[in-house]
């Protein structure tokens, strides 16, 4: 209860601070050309590694063109593809990606979605991960006004690649490693949330996310 209470208070912070972008959609839907390759023509994409964009939060998808911009989410090809791209271009990406609707999440054959429910809606207690329900919301819809993103419909493999590299982050410093991770969450909450998941729960949680 202590952990629903504190995230609770965060969100209020996040609400009174979160600035939200002011792009141009139709500016953003031509510079959009260059990005259908790997997010598809609405920011629908088709392949399973590359995240949906159609519908997330405008705000949300803004900060993450900057970080990887800046380096504080690292990826190779995001990093290049954005290196060009001016806060107002960004902006105005985040901007058209927001006004398009996602298209329905492929189920995983075979995926547990019982556990993965079980984690979305009531966390893992005795580990004291928080419910996921908490932050993005009992339908996948997120918090925008707190910066939290939608979740429903994206594809499973590659939530479960994020996941997995918000995890890395704990298991680097547990044992040392420098392998990838992720840690341009919030106060690390991703980081805390993901550091006890094991792999068939990381599966899981992402599975049913997808059919949200």
């Amino acid at each position: 209860m202590n952990k629903l209470v504190l995230i609770f208070a965060t969100v209020l912070t996040l609400i009174s601070t979160h600035t939200l972008a002011t792009g141009d959609a139709a500016k953003g839907k031509i510079k959009a050309a260059t990005c259908i390759g790997c997010h598809g023509a609405n920011g629908n994409s088709m392949v399973p590694t590359f995240p949906k964009l159609a519908g997330q939060d405008e705000g949300y998808l803004l900060k993450q063109l900057k970080d990887f911009k800046s380096g504080a989410r690292v990826d190779g090809i995001m990093k290049g593809l954005v290196a060009s791209l001016t806060e107002k271009e960004m902006a105005n990406l985040a901007a058209y990606y927001a006004t398009q609707k996602v298209s329905k999440g492929v189920a995983v054959q075979g995926a547990n979605l019982a556990l993965g429910e079980k984690i979305y809606r009531g966390g893992k207690k005795e580990t004291g991960v928080t419910a996921c329900i908490a932050c993005h919301g009992p339908t996948g819809q997120g918090i925008p006004s707190a910066g939290f993103p939608a979740l429903a419909s994206q594809h499973s493999m590659y939530t479960v690649k994020q996941l997995k590299a918000f995890r890395q982050h704990s298991i680097n410093a547990q044992t040392g490693a420098v392998k990838p991770s992720r840690t341009n969450d919030y106060e690390g909450m991703m980081i805390n949330f993901t550091k006890s998941l094991t792999n068939p729960e990381i599966d899981a949680v992402s599975a049913y996310i997808s059919t949200l």
